[in-house]
């Protein structure tokens, strides 16, 4: 069976850590959409390590690690990240495996990926300008260079005949900009890639499922980032929810057991697009300092504030999650008071479902006060000490979303992870 992690929010939840706390416990950890624009962050012997395309279970000796086909994928990333692996002892070249029907982010699809974004101005989307969108829109095009075209020998000609369509568009853009230093490096790139192990995808989880393997399917970015349920169209351009994993993977349905979600204890939002319970006060300052909310791929500052339980519960019903992480919980330890979204006012209107042109309409979010807890919480391992109003805060969100919060994040750590 298959148990899925994944982000309830607008990515940054926290994912890689909690990855890494249940790697231990299942045979393969498979990555099964997004790409390079995605950053989990661990720490592995005290220092920061943060992945962007790996599965999160690299660093667990016996994990198997599977990049699946629902990933597009950046060799000179892939390259690089592998480097920082093996620095750790790590043999990415045993425990890494990579669908050959994985799609590939070549040098053009970041020149469009910046042409665009540039001509957009003031409308920009907030991408991170790895090449995830353009290389998308080749897949969906049929025009993509996939991992398993690198041992063909046409590949060659695949990559001249998709760097002419492209040079046509960064035309149309008026991009001068040179890259052939980028594709210096991802041709090298690409001769490393070679060397792992490429498989078929499907077949290859399929076997690991059938033989009785435990498998963790990990999520990048977050649900309300979906391509199709999630703020657009200010999202990623993949099936960020449990659904993707079947086609990310290859995987039926009747494979999926748990569907884990991980919520921060509030909201942040990197780039553009709606953000109702966005605080652009001292508030959200504090949230931002407090929390170190800066992107791990980027290092922009994310917009900060509350939790919105209206978009919390709408995540975990696309999901169907069975159970909830709540990370940064620690973070909300020096505030007295805490709001929790409960509903949106639109005018004159109440709703609590998430509307159809969320990004266009003048949102004011409708707030429960609850109570902070006040004290320094990241110390605490135990369910029986944690402080009355916390435990107050996460029944309420329990109560209000329909899936229970099981576990709580209070500090970057690998032990800081009270089971409730």
């Amino acid at each position: 069976m298959v148990d899925v992690i994944l982000g309830l929010q607008w990515g940054d939840e926290g994912k890689g850590k909690i990855v890494d706390y249940f790697a231990p416990h299942y045979d393969v950890v498979a990555r099964f959409q997004g790409g390079p624009n995605a950053g989990h962050t661990l720490y592995v012997d005290g220092k920061k390590v943060v992945l962007h395309q790996i599965p999160s279970g690299i660093f667990h000796q016996n994990c198997v690690n599977l990049i699946g086909n629902g990933v597009v994928l950046d060799p000179v990333t892939l390259k690089r990240e592998c480097d920082t692996v093996a620095s750790f002892g790590i043999d990415v070249k045993k425990n890494l495996f990579i669908s050959e029907k994985t799609n590939l982010i070549v040098p053009t699809h970041r020149a469009l990926d910046k042409a665009s974004e540039m001509q957009k101005g003031d409308g920009k989307i907030g991408s991170t300008l790895k090449g995830i969108g353009p290389a998308y829109m080749d897949k969906t095009g049929r025009n993509a260079i996939r991992v398993g075209d690198l041992l063909s020998k046409n590949f060659t000609t695949q990559y001249i005949k998709l760097r002419l369509k492209h040079q046509k568009l960064l035309d149309n853009f008026h991009f001068i900009e040179d890259i052939s230093a980028w594709e210096e490096e991802f041709f090298e790139a690409v001769e490393f890639l070679k060397t792992l192990n490429i498989v078929s995808g499907e077949y290859f989880i399929n076997k690991q499922i059938a033989e009785g393997k435990k498998v963790l399917a990990e999520g990048a970015q977050g649900t309300m980032l979906d391509i199709d349920f999630g703020t657009f169209p200010f999202v990623t351009s993949s099936n960020t929810i449990s659904a993707g994993v079947c086609t990310g993977l290859g995987v039926s349905p009747q494979k999926i057991n748990e569907v884990i979600g991980v919520t921060k204890a509030y909201c942040t939002r990197v780039g553009s697009g709606a953000f109702p319970t966005e605080l652009h006060d001292a508030t959200g300052e504090e949230l931002r300092k407090i929390g170190n909310e800066f992107g791990a791929t980027t290092g922009r500052p994310r917009r900060c504030g509350w939790i919105d339980l209206v978009a919390l519960k709408y995540t975990c019903m696309l999901n169907g999650i069975t159970k909830v992480v709540m990370t940064k919980a620690d973070v909300l330890d020096s505030f007295k008071e805490l709001n929790a979204c409960t509903a949106y006012k639109i005018g004159e209107k109440i709703t609590d479902e998430i509307p159809f042109e969320i990004n266009k309409i003048n949102i004011t979010p409708e707030y429960k006060i609850l109570q902070g807890w006040h004290c320094d919480s990241s110390k605490i391992n135990n369910v029986a000490n944690l402080p009355k109003d916390m435990s107050s805060y996460i029944e309420f969100i329990n109560k209000f979303i329909g899936a229970p919060v099981k576990y709580i994040s209070n500090g970057p750590g690998r032990e800081q992870i009270i089971v409730l």
